[in-house]
């Protein structure tokens, strides 16, 4: 006899084949009876799905929208076309730095069978993900990888080439990924410095698991790490200023590979953004489009004071 999340599955699946079943038409095809079929009904209710049902002898029964997200029953194809979708949106970054897709692929890759995971490799393999000039490469496995390890709670041996093309192999403890808009970084305690340190993802050679078990007990906000290494030390010049915006919509103004931010209060944003001059940030300032307070230096303010009253000028009747 098929046990009970076999035969669950199986009516899952011929619910979601056509717009609506009668009991009789569902027991046919599962072999059980009519009052099987209700029962089973019942318990489908009980995990989410949202099955509706007419009254009457020629009632049926179809799949609508649940209360909560239930377990979902896909054929090949559809689970290779979902994976190929979730990895081209955490490639492209279409979600920005939620990582819903990323996390969504890697629990998808865990149960896929191994036909499937199988297809999907040689799919890898055979796609180029087509970056901007300046944007570096990375492939899906080791975007996967990272993930795994950032999930693992576990410390791993990072190989990894710098800047300068130094080879390294040190050991960390992962924490997250973090996509910035235009790459990906991985953000891991180095073991052997006792600091927080950003990596390019894109310039990682290998990451193997150790395992040691470790428990992170002063984990840094990582946006906000990767968006201090990638401002600090770059320009010779730094404003900042204060948006009279949350922290959610200033990061979207402007983006963390631009400015450092930081919570300035409940509705305002405190943002350092470094630049050539004080005429290259102020010009930069202006253009945002939206009030603002530079609070230091005040050679960006003069020249942002310069430049607005120039504009308004320059409209003047």
């Amino acid at each position: 006899m098929i046990s009970t999340s076999a035969r669950l599955l199986r009516l899952v699946s011929l619910l979601s084949a056509r717009p609506s079943w009668t009991c009789g038409e569902l027991a046919e095809r599962m072999e059980v009876t009519e009052r099987t079929v209700r029962r089973d009904v019942a318990r489908l209710r009980e995990l989410g799905y949202g099955v509706e049902s007419d009254p009457g002898p020629w009632g049926g029964y179809r799949l609508g929208g649940g209360t909560r997200i239930p377990p979902l029953v896909l054929d090949d194809e559809e689970a290779l076309a979902v994976a190929v979708g979730l990895r081209e949106a955490a490639l492209s970054g279409v979600l920005g730095g939620e990582q819903a897709a990323l996390s969504a692929l890697l629990k998808l890759r865990q149960v896929l069978p191994r036909r499937i995971a199988d297809r999907l490799g040689e799919m890898d393999a055979a796609f180029v993900h087509t970056a901007r000039p300046d944007e570096p490469q990375i492939t899906p496995g080791m975007l996967l990888e990272l993930a795994t390890a950032c999930r693992r709670a576990e410390r791993a041996r990072l190989s990894y080439r710098d800047r300068e093309g130094k080879s390294t192999v040190r050991d960390v403890d992962p924490y997250r990924l973090v996509h910035t808009g235009r790459r990906w970084y991985f953000v891991a305690r180095d073991v052997a410095l006792g600091e927080w340190r950003t990596f390019r993802a894109d310039r990682v050679r290998q990451i193997r698991p150790t395992g040691h078990p470790v428990e992170l007990v002063d984990s840094p906000d990582p946006a906000l790490l990767v968006s201090r290494s990638l401002t600090s030390g770059t320009y010779p010049l730094y404003v900042t200023i204060r948006l009279p915006l949350p922290l959610d919509r200033a990061l979207r103004l402007i983006p963390p590979t631009v400015g450092a931010h930081r919570p300035g209060g409940p509705e305002t944003t405190i943002v350092e953004i470094g630049g050539p001059d004080a005429e290259g940030l102020a010009a930069y300032l202006l253009g945002l489009g939206t009030p603002l307070r530079v609070l230091s230096p005040d050679a960006v303010r003069q020249a942002l004071s310069r430049r607005a009253r120039e504009l308004a000028a320059d409209n003047a009747d």
